[in-house]
């Protein structure tokens, strides 16, 4: 199992440099709103992954395993990640990518990933029973929120997706 996730790991980042979002000035363009190229990366990948997780559910050949939604959590670990993001120029993926095209600045990035996961480690047990609770909505869905077929929604994000990618294009972006 563990060989399948260091393949799809190598293919993924092959995919990240050959598509240049980990390039910095890519990652100031998504910052600044100016260039959508990560945007659009990760928003095909997500489309992709989500028909894919779903076609497999359908086929039985997967199981979902649904996290439950914490707001406090949520909150926090965005807020932070977004911080990290901008103070940087990389997301933790990113930075290992910058790493392996030699881009020594990206360290920064791997370390503060390495020293966020020990401090949320230490912070844990205090955090499980205050951040970690607020806003406590379940493992939701939302097929199951809205009363829907899943591939209800999926039509219409996908869809929607497609005409963001579309005026993207219009507007040069």
């Amino acid at each position: 199992m563990l060989l399948y996730g260091l393949i799809t790991g190598i293919i993924f980042g092959f995919l990240l440099q050959k598509a240049k979002v980990i390039r910095y000035d890519k990652q100031l363009g998504a910052l600044r709103l100016r260039d959508m190229t990560i945007v659009k990366f990760m928003l095909s990948t997500v489309l992709v992954a989500m028909v894919g997780t779903y076609l497999l559910k359908d086929l039985g050949l997967v199981k979902l395993s649904i996290k439950p939604t914490i707001l406090g959590s949520v909150i926090l670990g965005g807020l932070i990640f977004g911080m990290g993001w901008g103070f940087l120029g990389y997301c933790p993926g990113t930075s290992a990518g910058a790493l392996g095209e030699g881009r020594f600045d990206a360290i920064w990035g791997i370390l503060g990933m390495l020293a966020g996961a020990a401090l949320y480690a230490e912070a844990y047990p205090g955090m499980k029973k205050t951040l970690l609770t607020w806003g406590d909505l379940g493992k939701i869905t939302f097929p199951q929120v809205l009363g829907v077929n899943h591939w209800i929604i999926i039509a219409f994000i996908v869809i929607g997706g497609l005409l963001l990618f579309r005026w993207f294009e219009k507007k040069g972006l």
